[in-house]
């Protein structure tokens, strides 16, 4: 009886304050998959068993690419390929986010290293990683190892970042500048104080968010939306990349409300190294990139 009064307390915890439920068979199935997936996922990295997939950054002026986001997946022994969605916020809760990150800078740093010498790769940090005491060290170790020039790396930050320590944040971000790291924030427009952010932070890249692309051509504050980040990105001489694209309709719209980069299903899904460098790599001054677009 405690055991499922446990259980009833962590779901009320986790559906937010001032709730309470009552105990559901379900919820010990629940917890039984959440802690087979909790041993999988700590045995994960060691089993070799992540691998990043990178998605394709097209430059809207010489179409194109200018470089790749690198994003992780999870090749599961037995459900196979795992989606970001489903294991990143648990490795968030248990603490597994930050030597999960550290992999990925690595494995991106290395991998981009082989690629053309004017294509960047931007890399996701959390919010936990940017805390960790560790973090400069790793992504200074990382370029070292593999030889990948710094002013190829992109590390991709949101809001959520900004909001603990602001003084600290500030002095990691100017020492990224200063070895001639390029700094994105990701998802921008979600949050309550982005253009406050932007005054204060040393951002090279803004990401506008997926959410304001895909009602772009239909709903009226979107488009403004798109149009005044463009401009103001503009303004201050950073780019801004359009997330999500996925028609030509947005393609065209994006491009004309001056966004300086895209993103997106239309162009190409996050694909393995070898495909992308198949595909957009090999030979990649002969032709266009536009030329050789992947389906969604």
């Amino acid at each position: 009886m405690l055991r499922n009064a446990d259980l009833a307390l962590y779901r009320a915890k986790g559906d937010g304050r001032g709730t309470f439920r009552f105990f559901e068979p379900a919820m010990d199935l629940q917890m039984q998959t959440r802690r087979i997936m909790e041993q999988d996922l700590r045995k994960a990295l060691p089993a070799g068993e992540f691998e990043l997939y990178y998605q394709p950054v097209l430059n809207l002026a010489s179409n194109e690419i200018s470089g790749f986001e690198a994003l992780i997946r999870w090749n599961h022994p037995k459900q196979g390929l795992i989606a970001p969605g489903t294991f990143i916020p648990l490795a968030e809760e248990i603490g597994f986010i930050v030597p999960m990150g550290e992999w990925v800078i690595r494995q991106a740093c290395a991998t981009a290293a082989r690629w053309p010498e004017d294509i960047h790769v931007a890399v996701n940090i959390s919010a936990a990683q940017f805390r960790s005491p560790g973090l400069m060290q790793v992504i200074v170790g990382a370029l070292a190892t593999s030889g990948l020039q710094p002013t190829r790396l992109e590390i991709e930050i949101t809001e959520t970042v900004l909001l603990h320590n602001r003084e600290a944040t500030l002095a990691v971000l100017h020492q990224l500048r200063e070895l001639g790291i390029r700094i994105a924030m990701d998802d921008f427009g979600t949050g309550h104080s982005s253009l406050a952010y932007l005054q204060r932070f040393p951002f090279d890249t803004i990401k506008i968010d997926r959410s304001f692309v895909k009602d772009i051509t239909e709903n009226t504050g979107s488009l403004n939306i798109v149009r005044a980040v463009a401009a103001l990105a503009r303004d201050m001489g950073l780019t801004a990349t359009a997330e999500g694209v996925e028609t030509s309709e947005q393609l065209e719209r994006v491009t004309s409300e001056g966004c300086t980069e895209m993103q997106g299903f239309l162009f190409s899904r996050p694909l393995p190294a070898h495909e992308i460098e198949r595909l957009f790599l090999a030979g990649r001054e002969s032709r266009s990139s536009v030329d050789r677009i992947v389906a969604a």
